[in-house]
């Protein structure tokens, strides 16, 4: 390859990836929609009742009246140029106090996940909505993928070293509680758009964002279910467009070039590489693995087949 091909593709990944950092640098709203105080009801009076749709994850009503340092929609100044904003609502608990499923549905993510500690999500598709839990407990039991029951057990508040937090900084042991319109498979998985945002530089109603106790309070679920907002689309799905269409034209620069210089083991090895670029990407970003697996099913046996027909 020659360096004037090498500089031509090195250009081409930085105006990429100088493109997508753009799309996801995002100053943050002014201010978001005023928070909608909940006259709240026993939320035990939720629990068991298959008339109703929904039940808060916890059992204790005081949790609710108290929401840990931000209610949903509540906005911080990060720095001078980023104001970020809070995408659920936090609920004090004990550790170990027993965490429940608001709804019925499907638990499609279960595992660490960063400053969540433990991080449970379930779609629920009868609604078109998923819910979020974190900071939950990953040295207890916690629920699997699955099928779920509304109310049924699914996991513990973590304690203040374990729930995102570490011996040298704890978090105060809650559970951060999020709604949203849509299923989890519908969102990326990095930007102000993805799946497991907890604080975001856009007002959260305008990423499908709901205030919990709001849709618990009002048991309604609209025909058809919760409408998903509507984004950009590039401003959404950057971050898998751009470092897809990265691996995409790679991929067939290589495919020129190890035709040309018969060299088809760099094939195999890109696909091998891809694999595991796939697999350390999957919880995250899912869409883009499905891309680097198709170019690794590409690559291998198009490598292998010339391998073989160049040792006969």
């Amino acid at each position: 390859m020659s360096a004037r091909t090498t500089r031509f593709h090195l250009l081409t990944a930085i105006i990429f990836i100088s493109v997508g950092l753009l799309s996801g640098c995002e100053q943050g709203p002014e201010s978001c929609p005023k928070y909608t105080d909940v006259e709240l009801v026993n939320p035990k009076s939720y629990q068991g009742n298959d008339q109703l749709p929904f039940q808060f994850p916890l059992e204790n009503a005081e949790s609710y009246t108290q929401p840990i340092l931000y209610n949903f929609g509540s906005c911080r100044q990060v720095t001078e140029r980023r104001r970020e904003c809070h995408s659920a609502e936090d609920y004090i608990g004990e550790p170990g106090t027993p965490v429940y499923a608001f709804a019925d549905g499907e638990i499609s993510f279960s595992g660490p996940m960063g400053g969540y500690g433990w991080l449970i999500i379930i779609d629920h598709p009868q609604a078109n909505l998923y819910s979020l839990y974190g900071h939950l407990s990953p040295s207890r039991w916690e629920a699997k993928r699955g099928p779920v029951e509304k109310g049924e057990l699914i996991g513990y508040l973590g304690d203040a070293d374990e729930n995102g937090g570490s011996p040298e900084q704890p978090l105060i042991p809650h559970l951060h509680f999020g709604i949203r319109t849509g299923q989890r498979i519908k969102y990326p998985g990095s930007g102000e758009w993805r799946w497991m945002a907890g604080w975001i530089a856009i007002c959260p109603q305008d990423a499908g964002w709901l205030q919990p106790s709001l849709v618990i309070s009002n048991q309604h679920i609209p025909e058809g279910g919760f409408t998903m907002p509507v984004g950009n689309f590039f401003a959404i799905w950057w971050f898998p467009l751009v470092f897809g269409g990265i691996y995409i034209f790679s991929w067939m620069c290589l495919l020129v070039y190890t035709r040309k210089r018969e060299k088809p083991h760099l094939l195999v090895s890109f696909g091998a590489l891809c694999i595991v670029a796939a697999w350390l990407l999957f919880t995250k970003h899912s869409l883009l693995s499905i891309v680097l697996f198709g170019l690794s099913a590409a690559s291998i046996p198009l490598g292998l087949y010339r391998l073989i027909k160049r040792a006969k």
